[in-house]
């Protein structure tokens, strides 16, 4: 896994760079192991004015990613989507996933894609429970973009300094924020 982590990370010194982060963040939204935010950081940090081109990027290849792994569960799934599944150990999890999509929809295709949870399992269980394909997409878009832009923003402002920050907490910056928007959503849901 490590040799793995290290060519990601090899392409932010390449001219296809910018192509190998767009088919990353595809990949890593449907079945590849490693997220993008490696090669993201890594990029911005390069090269910071292009920090927002960047998160575009990301965010879009991470979109259209997990269309496809939408399509894996919807259409796929005894040929390649369970065997990603087991890949990640989320079989026995995928009831849960289920109750998750019939109770909160949107919400839990947004705090998937913003948080730390493999994205591409939940890719492929939207398409298994059938959500709604342009709800997907807009819960999708949300949560992928906004993760990806904090990061081009921090690394836009902050460069290099900030860098070895969000690879190193990065996992639990996107809990702790995870936390506060659900926890904002339930404080409006019962005050209002």
């Amino acid at each position: 896994m490590k040799r793995l982590y290290n060519w990601v990370l090899s392409w932010s010194d390449s001219k296809w760079g910018t192509y190998a982060l767009f088919i990353l963040s595809f990949a890593e939204s449907s079945f590849f192991p490693i997220p993008p935010d490696v090669l993201l950081i890594a990029l911005c940090a390069g090269k910071p004015l292009k920090s927002f081109f960047y998160s575009l990027i990301c965010s879009l290849g991470s979109v259209l990613g997990g269309v496809f792994g939408y399509f894996i569960g919807l259409r796929f799934m005894d040929f390649i989507g369970y065997k990603i599944v087991v890949l990640y150990g989320f079989q026995k999890k995928m009831d849960q996933i289920g109750v998750l999509y019939n109770n909160y929809d949107a919400w839990a295709v947004a705090i998937a894609g913003f948080s730390p949870i493999p994205y591409k399992v939940f890719t492929i269980a939207a398409g298994i429970f059938e959500i709604s394909l342009p709800v997907f997409i807009a819960a999708s878009f949300f949560s992928r973009s906004l993760r990806f832009f904090i990061q081009g923003t921090l690394l836009y402002f902050y460069g290099e300094r900030i860098k070895f920050f969000v690879d190193k907490y990065f996992n639990v910056l996107a809990v702790v924020f995870t936390v506060l928007l659900v926890g904002g959503f339930v404080l409006i849901k019962y005050a209002f």
